[in-house]
């Protein structure tokens, strides 16, 4: 600095006695102009004296050492200082401090609320032990093939888990049960059991006739008992069926047929009437089987079935999963000490759960999810199994609401050792055992399908909140809403009957999973063809965007292309991606409404497409970055939902038939360099216009790829764009390309020929003489004139002036066509 501030006292002393304001900062400009500026600089009393005559920094930009200064002095002192009043001065290693902070005001955190059974309302999700949730699920009762009411049930809870974990956060304990032990399992065990044996002695034509009029005397009884008329109309169709089938073997055996026609015609009768005879050999022969491994058998078969189905359709597995036959020593534990509470009591080998003690106590609440359900007999009765309500069942129970907590086996069922005599599990206590068991007194989600509202979930309740001695068993029951079959319930009876394996020979697990995802969880879903037409449509539409993004991404660019100047066009679509993104989280958070955020997701690829169709027009394009971003977060979604397996990067994976992984990016690169080979090839073709390669290159596109699963797309002026998909679906686009094709050729052909007719017709017309014209309307005319006009009319009335006058009018006319035709033969070029 040329100086110290202590230094500068006279010169500022001779400056500030100048009168005149202007020429004062004149003169103190040039003084400070003679000084070096240093930022920390220590102020004097003679500097703050100085500019204390001054209340702005000057406007005249030539006097830029008196404005630094003066901000330089302002900025110390914390401000300006009005002319001739004191500063403070602070001190000379003071900063200006930081201004106050303030947070942004923001808006309230959207809460995952998830309609709750208990309450009938969208309860707030608050687990009762920070992030984890546990879990139960009613598995299924494994009697019978998987049927597409279980799928509605599993994938749905299946989508729920995956939100809560994947999406929310949550660490989810999920906890699964097969029934093996139960009166449709035992039943139905017994009846394979007889039947197959009954097969093995191999009954002669005479026996088996005779045993199947027996089965049909007793199926009549079972028929005239049903009152339901679906399935009254069933029993009559099968009763129907198995008479059919019995004449001809009756005819063989009264005609004196040769045995092998008669052994041929009992094969049939045999297998036509193999659930009449079983149903009846169950009723004669049933309470001679004895041995548990014949009981085991059946479920066992079918609980592979089961997961079989489940894998096929993408459902994961659940952590732990229990089966009644393994836990019978819990179950008889929790019945003792139901018992021990007070609700519960024996009863000729049977322990009931006695409902009226239950609902008496002031701490328990019977029928918590369908209070006005009890006392529904038909109901409680279903619950209790065909074979537990016999008339010396239900007077063993203290009330008809009360219900078996274990029950003493009859002949012909399995048994296990208890204290009350051997005995079987009752159906409801098997999940609360279970359950109790892995979870302990209270659960956060117990789910199942709507149906198991009553009595089965209340009487869970009840039992495992008499068992532990609380109100709070479960904290949050989510219950699935009914399938339907084209609006109609699904039922043997009425032939609608679809397994799991039907239904995935039809449509892929993943657009079986989209058509659960486009309808609410607990909502009643119809399983239809438009509804699967409306899934289908939506995986191609999702998977034709991530095709054009992986082409799109595939397309070489260097690093620092990668990122490419936005413009309104990239700045608005990335607006709407993230207005989207809310929308889905708020729809997720309003009980995991997936059918709102699909159309929410299906918007932005709409948006996407148009953006990327702008493009496309103007051949610029796209911004590759943000429709990447996009494409992973619709991919992230669709993973979270279980609808992409997990291997899949972008959009959907594609796999050749029997292979597991991802097909597209080991093929793609050969399938690039054919691409860009084509075009080559038919660059040159057109070039030197040579039209048979052009359409060797159209065959490759429209049929030779095709049926390897690849999707070859034309742009004018823009690369090919190269699209694996799936082989089938890629056939039946050509095959509907073809049939559009087929149709406009017949309608330019028709219209072609209609063309040619209509100018044959206006060709013979002009071919005719005026003079003639008229001639051959003898129904008209009857005279004419030397010209051929005609004079009077077909009764011989001679015609009126305007009727000669419309008459010459139509000669002129012909006679000016004919004219015309004469000189097109004159010149030759009639066709």
């Amino acid at each position: 600095m040329s100086g110290s501030s202590g230094e500068q006292a006279p010169a500022y002393r001779s400056i500030l006695s100048i009168s005149d304001e202007a020429a004062r900062v004149q003169a103190l400009n040039e003084h400070l102009s003679t000084r070096s500026y240093v930022r920390g600089y220590s102020l004097s009393q003679a500097d703050v004296d100085a500019f204390r005559q001054l209340s702005a920094p000057p406007a005249d930009t030539r006097l830029f050492h008196v404005a630094r200064w003066f901000r330089h002095i302002e900025a110390i002192l914390g401000g300006p200082c009005a002319r001739g009043e004191p500063c403070g001065r602070q001190a000379s290693k003071s900063r200006r401090g930081q201004p106050q902070w303030s947070p942004p005001a923001g808006s309230p955190p959207c809460k995952l609320r998830l309609y709750n059974s208990l309450t009938r309302n969208k309860d707030v999700f608050i687990p009762q032990h920070g992030k984890k949730v546990t879990w139960y699920c009613c598995g299924p009762t494994v009697y019978d093939a998987s049927h597409m009411g279980h799928a509605r049930s599993y994938i749905s809870f299946d989508i729920l888990r995956r939100v809560l974990r994947d999406y929310f956060g949550y660490d989810v304990f999920y906890c699964m049960n097969i029934t093996d032990v139960d009166d449709k399992i035992i039943k139905r065990a017994r009846q394979n059991y007889l039947f197959e044996e009954y097969r093995e002695k191999q009954p002669r034509a005479a026996q088996l006739l005779e045993d199947v009029h027996a089965a049909l005397k007793l199926f009549s009884v079972k028929l005239q008992e049903t009152t339901d008329p679906d399935k009254k109309h069933m029993l009559e169709r099968i009763q129907h069926t198995v008479q059919l089938a019995a004449e001809p073997l009756e005819r063989a055996m009264q005609n004196d047929l040769p045995a092998e026609v008669a052994d041929s015609c009992a094969e049939v009768l045999l297998e036509e009437a193999k659930d009449l005879l079983s149903d009846w050999l169950d009723s004669t022969l049933g309470s001679e089987v004895t041995d548990n491994s014949i009981f085991s058998k059946l479920p066992k078969f079918w609980e592979e079935e089961f997961h079989k189905d489940m894998e096929a359709l993408n459902v994961l597995p659940p952590d732990v999963l229990t089966r009644v036959s393994e836990y019978v020593p819990e179950i008889v534990n929790f019945v003792q000490k139901i018992v021990d509470n007070g609700y519960g009591y024996a009863s000729n080998g049977s322990v009931y759960f006695d409902t009226v003690k239950f609902a008496s106590s002031e701490r328990h609440s019977y029928g918590k999810l369908v209070p006005e359900a009890v006392g529904d007999q038909k109901a409680l009765q279903e619950g209790e199994g065909d074979l537990s309500i016999s008339a010396d069942r239900l007077s063993e129970k203290r009330s008809p609401n009360d219900f078996a907590l274990w029950k003493a086996s009859k002949p012909g069922e399995p048994s296990w050792p208890c204290p009350w005599g051997k005995g079987r599990p009752g159906w409801h206590i098997e999940c609360s055992a279970m359950a109790g068991t892995l979870l302990g007194a209270s659960m956060d989600i117990h789910g199942g399908g709507f149906d198991l509202r009553f009595p089965h979930h209340d009487n869970e309740l009840a039992q495992s909140e008499a068992y532990f001695e609380n109100d709070c068993w479960v904290r949050y029951f989510l219950h699935t809403g009914h399938l339907t079959i084209a609006g109609c319930k699904m039922s043997k009876s009425l032939k609608n009957f679809i397994t799991i394996k039907d239904a995935l020979k039809k449509h892929s697990a993943r657009q079986l999973r989209l058509a659960f995802l486009m309808h609410s969880w607990k909502d009643t879903l119809d399983y239809s063809s438009n509804t699967m037409e409306s899934a289908l449509q939506y995986e191609k539409f999702m998977n034709e965007f991530f095709l054009n993004v992986k082409d799109l991404l595939r397309a070489p660019v260097d690093i620092s292309g990668r990122f490419e100047k936005w413009e309104d066009e990239e700045t608005e679509l990335n607006k709407s991606f993230y207005d989207k993104k809310a929308a889905v989280h708020e729809a997720l958070c309003d009980n995991v409404d997936t059918r709102t955020v699909l159309e929410e997701m299906r918007a932005l690829v709409s948006q996407c497409n148009l953006y990327m169709a702008t493009r496309k027009a103007a051949r610029r394009r796209p911004n590759r970055a943000l429709l990447e971003s996009i494409a992973l977060y619709l991919t992230r979604m669709l993973k979270i939902f279980g609808a992409i397996e997990e291997e899949s990067s972008l959009g959907f994976p594609v796999r050749g038939p029997g292979t597991s992984p991802d097909l597209e990016s080991t093929v793609m690169p050969y399938l690039q360099v054919l691409s860009e080979f084509r075009e080559g090839v038919r660059k040159i073709a057109r070039e030197q216009k040579v039209p048979e390669v052009l359409q060797l290159s159209d065959a490759l596109r429209d049929d030779i790829l095709p049926e390897l699963g690849v999707r070859l797309e034309d742009h004018e002026g823009l690369p090919t764009v190269v699209k694996l998909g799936d082989r089938e679906a890629l056939l039946r686009e050509r095959e509907e390309k073809r049939r559009v094709e087929e149709e406009k050729r017949k309608k330019k052909e028709e219209a072609a020929r209609i063309k040619q007719e209509q100018e044959a017709a206006k060709l013979a017309k002009m071919k005719i003489p005026p003079s003639e014209m008229f001639l051959s309307e003898s129904d008209k005319y009857s005279k004419f004139d030397e010209n051929g006009l005609p004079t009077h009319d077909v009764d011989g009335k001679e015609l009126s002036k305007g009727q000669a006058k419309k008459v010459k009018k139509l000669y002129e006319a012909q006679e000016k066509r004919h004219k015309e035709y004469l000189q097109m033969a004159q010149n030759g070029s009639l066709k």
